[in-house]
């Protein structure tokens, strides 16, 4: 299969700069309607590495996101946000950026094109083989990414990838592929936009789907999320009257006691 990279072609859009803000806009957004159709044409393949990492998860293992740029920052994203949403360790889903942590913040030059470093990156959370390793990438072609999922590959750790071009060298690197195909972006090469979109959209099936299938939703309630703030505390006292007949003093007593909502259903419904 010959690889293209649709992700670099010239976008189908002349002239930006003569446009008026309201034609920019438009069009982006023309754009962007076409990204969640992409994404239901990659739901097998999202399937199976959801599955995977469901299976791992469950006998003690964790996930880890490599990428660089947006990609790595998508990642990062996606971890971070686990732990307040789910109640989850802070290490159970990881996201690491070529480049380390300045790299969130400021491009790091050349950080990418180390195929060494996310190795190295990687031993330093004791990666081993009851973890999934996801390599993010819209070209497909990042070598921190590529050479990263190699040694993963050898080690016996499983592996899945994101990118946004079809056939591309990480997805042959990849045990559990992962392509959107999101076509070229409204600025040419510009891969923060559509394919930006398209793995935002994808990490949000993957750790959510992972979540639900862990047990850390109920009915569609975030039971065990952290309650860092008085909104959380709020929505949370609310989940709980809509389970026990209590108020919401009571509520929020329990809360406070307990320290989540299952818990706090599941103390009170032991004392009656």
């Amino acid at each position: 299969m010959t690889f293209t990279k649709t992700t670099e072609q010239s976008s189908k859009y002349e002239h930006l700069e003569k446009m008026t803000v309201e034609e920019l806009l438009f069009n982006i957004n023309q754009e962007d309607q076409t990204v969640p159709f992409a994404v239901e044409k990659a739901l097998p393949q999202i399937e199976k590495l959801v599955t995977e990492i469901v299976s791992k998860m469950k006998s003690g293992g964790r996930l880890f996101y490599i990428g660089a740029g947006t990609s790595g920052r998508l990642g990062i994203v996606d971890a971070s946000e686990c732990p307040p949403t789910f109640g989850v360790p802070f290490d159970l889903v990881n996201g690491i950026i070529a480049g380390g942590d300045k790299a969130i913040r400021r491009a790091v030059e050349n950080a990418e094109d180390d195929s060494k470093q996310a190795w190295i990156d990687l031993q330093e959370h004791n990666i081993s083989e009851n973890d999934v390793v996801i390599g993010i990438a819209a070209s497909g072609t990042t070598p921190y990414v590529i050479g990263g999922l190699e040694v993963c590959n050898q080690k016996n750790i499983s592996t899945g990838s994101i990118s946004c071009n079809a056939g591309s060298p990480l997805s042959q690197t990849a045990k559990f592929p992962i392509e959107v195909i999101v076509g070229p972006e409204f600025v040419t090469g510009s891969s923060r936009m559509k394919a930006g979109t398209a793995q935002k959209l994808v990490l949000n099936m993957i750790s959510t789907a992972t979540m639900i299938q862990l047990g850390k939703v109920k009915g569609n309630k975030m039971v065990d999320m952290q309650l860092s703030n008085k909104k959380l505390v709020d929505r949370g006292v609310k989940m709980i009257q809509a389970e026990i007949p209590v108020t919401y003093e009571q509520a929020e007593e329990l809360l406070k006691t307990q320290g989540s909502v299952r818990k706090a259903v599941d103390f009170y419904s032991t004392k009656q």
